[in-house]
């Protein structure tokens, strides 16, 4: 057992490695301890982690990052939310935005549209979210900027992966991060205890430590390979296993939101940044090989392809354990829950913070162990019942892959949250979850599921007066939308690419 931690080891850089190791030397420094960081130019990164969600701001406030200059550096654009096309049949379209929908009116407003809808209102519930109505015009802007007064609108980003760790390199760095090239060909445990002890680069140096993180990618170098955690596979519920990846010539004007187009054997991302615009196809290899995906994602672009499409294969779940030993797994060295939702960045940001939670001040214990694993397993768990939602509720039939899809089982746990939802427009979720009721809302609504009924509160208040509220409530809406600038606009006066003269 480790007695004493003070020599941290990062095994891997990418998007995870350089986020470890800059959240590490910012909140402790590199007096005490140190942080080396492990990673080699002939082992390439996924490298297409390139859509967030606003929780990334968290993060940001915890390492003081500047945001524009963040932006201008990774060439990144901001994002609203989420545009599904074909979900739950062809032709069908919605918008799961970073935001709630209308105003605090006693319960949840979504209760209030039902009333509003079954009593002949618009059947467009994007109407009462800024979000929605100002992805679909085009427009952005930092309210903090705009109108102080004005209500918060809830955003994320969109960015160039590898810039991104190349960014954070330069911030570890000046932090006191040491990287060290290299390839390691060696792994030494402890006789006694299994703990990782040190790790041997390919030029034969040694590089010992007391805390491991491994950032080494789908294969987990230290908490697989060598420690043979396990893993569980949950590709029976989220079935694709396969994704191509492409980026292709920039088409204005550039959207500040992600689309995902369901496909016969999956589905297609499209991220506009401010040079270029990132493609993918994730499917299942069960029902199309992976030329046949390549091949129709290149024909699916709607600008000039820039390489040749890349495979990247993977299984969705997670190890049985993320702290294993003195090794925590980070990023895809700890599970895979593929990117419908933009959820793989904010799980390498979840690990982190609880690592920094339950950092020992002098040794490594069960008890901190254990609680960094069960509250990571609540996190894998939360956004797992999530995305195999937008798969299970559909009325597509019309391909193999979507008939499975549709008749799979289900985790007892989404069961239980989609009756609820039937029957009463509650989602059933808990404080510490990730995706609130109005998330809940926009995706199983979206996704053609409509409640049977709804808070009795939201029927005490009297007609006119309902209705004066719904209008005003739409136009406040639609105000805080106009009121914002064209994204292009905003992009190219606040946080500009310096490599582009205009985006």
């Amino acid at each position: 057992m480790t007695e004493t931690i003070r020599k941290i080891v990062v095994v891997g850089g990418g998007t995870s490695g350089w986020m470890a190791a800059s959240a590490l030397s910012k909140v402790f420094g590199t007096q005490k301890y140190s942080v080396t960081l492990i990673e080699s130019d002939e082992i390439g990164t996924v490298g297409v982690g390139e859509a967030t969600i606003p929780t990334i701001q968290e993060f940001n406030k915890l390492i003081e990052l500047d945001e524009n200059r963040f932006m201008k550096e990774t060439n990144a654009t901001f994002k609203l939310g989420l545009r599904f096309l074909d979900w739950s049949a062809i032709g069908s379209e919605y918008f799961h935005p970073f935001g709630t929908y209308g105003v605090d009116m006693n319960v949840n407003f979504t209760h209030y549209w039902m009333r509003y809808r079954l009593a002949g209102g618009s059947a467009d519930f994007g109407l009462f979210n800024p979000q929605t109505v100002a992805a679909r015009m085009g427009r952005f802007g930092r309210m903090s900027e705009i109108n102080p007064k004005a209500p918060n609108v809830n955003y994320a980003f969109h960015f160039d992966a590898s810039l991104y760790a190349k960014f954070l390199r330069r911030y570890s760095e000046a932090r006191g991060v040491v990287r060290q090239e290299g390839r390691i060909t060696t792994v030494t445990q402890h006789p006694e205890t299994g703990d990782i002890a040190s790790v041997t680069l390919e030029s034969g140096q040694t590089i010992t430590g007391d805390l491991f993180i491994d950032c080494s990618g789908f294969r987990g170098l230290l908490i697989e390979q060598t420690l043979k955690t396990g893993y569980t596979d949950w590709s029976h519920w989220l079935p694709c296993n396969r994704a191509a990846a492409v980026p292709c010539d920039k088409v204005k004007p550039v959207t500040p939101y992600t689309q995902l187009t369901a496909r016969e054997a999956g589905w297609q991302w499209r991220i506009a940044l401010q040079h270029r615009t990132g493609n993918g196809y994730v499917f299942c290899e069960n029902y199309l090989s992976e030329d046949k995906a390549a091949e129709l994602l290149l024909q699916r672009l709607d600008g000039k392809p820039q390489a040749d499409p890349r495979i990247i294969r993977f299984t969705t779940g997670h190890r049985k354990l993320q702290w294993n030993r003195n090794v925590v797994a980070i990023g895809l060295a700890s599970g895979f829950l593929e990117p419908l939702e933009s959820t793989s960045i904010h799980l390498v940001q979840e690990a982190i913070m609880k690592l920094i939670r339950f950092f020992p001040r002098d040794r490594i214990t069960d008890s901190l162990r254990n609680s960094f694993n069960a509250e990571m397993l609540f996190a894998y768990d939360d956004v797992k019942d999530f995305l195999i939602a937008h798969y299970k509720i559909t009325q597509r039939e019309d391909t193999p892959f979507w008939a499975y899809c549709k008749h799979m089982d289900i985790p007892d746990s989404l069961k239980a949250r989609l009756e609820s939802f039937t029957q009463h427009n509650i989602s059933l979720v808990k404080p510490d979850e990730l995706f609130k009721e109005a998330s809940w809302f926009a995706v199983l609504i979206g996704q053609g599921l409509t409640p049977k009924s709804y808070h009795p509160v939201a029927d005490l208040m009297p007609e006119d007066e309902f209705r004066w509220r719904m209008d005003r409530v739409r136009e406040g809406t639609a105000g805080l939308a106009n009121a914002m600038p064209l994204h292009d606009d905003y992009v190219a006066r606040a946080c500009p690419s310096p490599a582009l003269v205009t985006i």
